[in-house]
């Protein structure tokens, strides 16, 4: 496998104070409607998120990883949302718009994929990230606010941050634009910041200062983070733990390093078979089977995985799966994991569920 993480990330890991919880979910269930129906776009997952950490959110595009965020946010405008989001022990789901509005920006923060979209194009970078300090602290003074933006700017690193602070989203690069929405995001220093694909359409240099970034607000902030990527190499070098979710579940959870080097669901064992692998010769790459089934066709009974792996048979498959912990903080679902192996895979390492 080319993907390596540190071995001191896992002790680091097992060294911070994990004590304080600030965000659980049990059993939610975000359902859109389509036509006369309710689909089920997240179905229930369960998490927490602890301060001082890095939660990373993999899987591919259309497995729910922005569903989530959108349910943790409240952003969801016609969602039907089942289940249980409790922040600080405070439930959040399904509250009024007005007491939302004062946790969104001020103790949980989001950043968005595409800065573009995000930004108000009629409004300069100053302006808006003013905007959100002003919601949450109506008695700050101009000149303080402004302060704050400035310092906010270069926070970010941002140079001329002066100059930035009258210019219009426009006439900022991509990377620069989405330093933009990181400074409106902390802006008020939330105790819970989710980052969806904060890297999507960045160059490999930029994408590492945004990550560096990250990690020195999670240093700096003491702050919680949920980090929703399909890059197995960015979760590599940032996450604490890790969920992989497919098709609206968590097909697995554990630590960083237990998932690197003993992946288990035959999901995440295909998500890391199809990265390069530049240590050995490869004829071709793997590619997974199919496709992401879309919110109509999806499987509610069964393992929802089953139909991309046809040469496993139907018995290695719970009829109704769940996760179960194989070891202490490693969960996996359903039962089709001990019987998994890759169809080019050699006998000894189907015995061995070396991939």
């Amino acid at each position: 496998m080319v993907l390596k993480i540190r071995k001191n990330k896992y002790t680091y890991f097992r060294g911070i104070n994990l004590s304080k919880t600030l965000l659980e979910i049990k059993n939610l269930k975000t359902s859109f409607r389509i036509n006369d129906d309710y689909y089920a776009a997240v179905d229930d997952v369960s998490l927490t998120v602890n301060k001082n950490e890095i939660l990373g959110i993999v899987g591919e595009s259309g497995s729910g990883k922005s569903a989530l965020a959108f349910s943790i946010m409240g952003l969801h405008n016609r969602a039907k949302i089942e289940g249980s989001i409790d922040f600080k022990g405070k439930s959040i789901a399904n509250i009024s718009t007005a007491k939302m509005n004062k946790l969104r920006g001020k103790d949980m923060a989001m950043i968005f994929q595409d800065p573009l979209t995000a930004l108000n194009p009629l409004m300069t970078v100053g302006e808006q990230i003013s905007e959100i300090i002003f919601l949450h602290n109506k008695g700050l003074s101009n000149k303080k606010r402004k302060g704050r933006v400035i310092q906010l700017i270069n926070q970010v690193g941002i140079p001329r941050p002066e100059h930035t602070y009258e210019q219009f989203p426009h006439e900022l690069s991509g990377g620069m634009r989405q330093r933009v929405i990181i400074a409106i995001a902390i802006a008020n220093q939330p105790e819970l910041l989710i980052a969806d694909e904060p890297t999507t359409a960045l160059d490999v240099t930029i994408q590492s200062q945004i990550l560096d970034l990250i990690k020195d607000l999670k240093k700096d902030m003491d702050a919680g983070i949920i980090l929703i990527t399909h890059d197995l190499g960015v979760i590599a070098e940032m996450a604490d733990r890790v969920a992989v979710m497919y098709a609206g579940q968590i097909v697995e959870i554990a630590d960083v390093h237990t998932l690197f080097e003993n992946p288990l669901h035959p999901y995440t064992r295909s998500l890391f078979n199809s990265v390069p692998n530049t240590n050995e010769h490869q004829d071709r790459l793997h590619v997974i089977q199919g496709i992401v089934p879309s919110l109509q066709n999806l499987p509610r009974t069964g393992c929802r995985f089953a139909t991309r792996i046809p040469w496993i048979d139907e018995s290695a498959h719970e009829k109704n799966p769940v996760l179960h912990e194989v070891i202490p903080g490693h969960y996996v679902r359903c039962t089709c994991h001990s019987q998994f192996y890759f169809p080019d895979e050699s006998k000894e390492d189907q015995k061995h569920g070396v991939s």
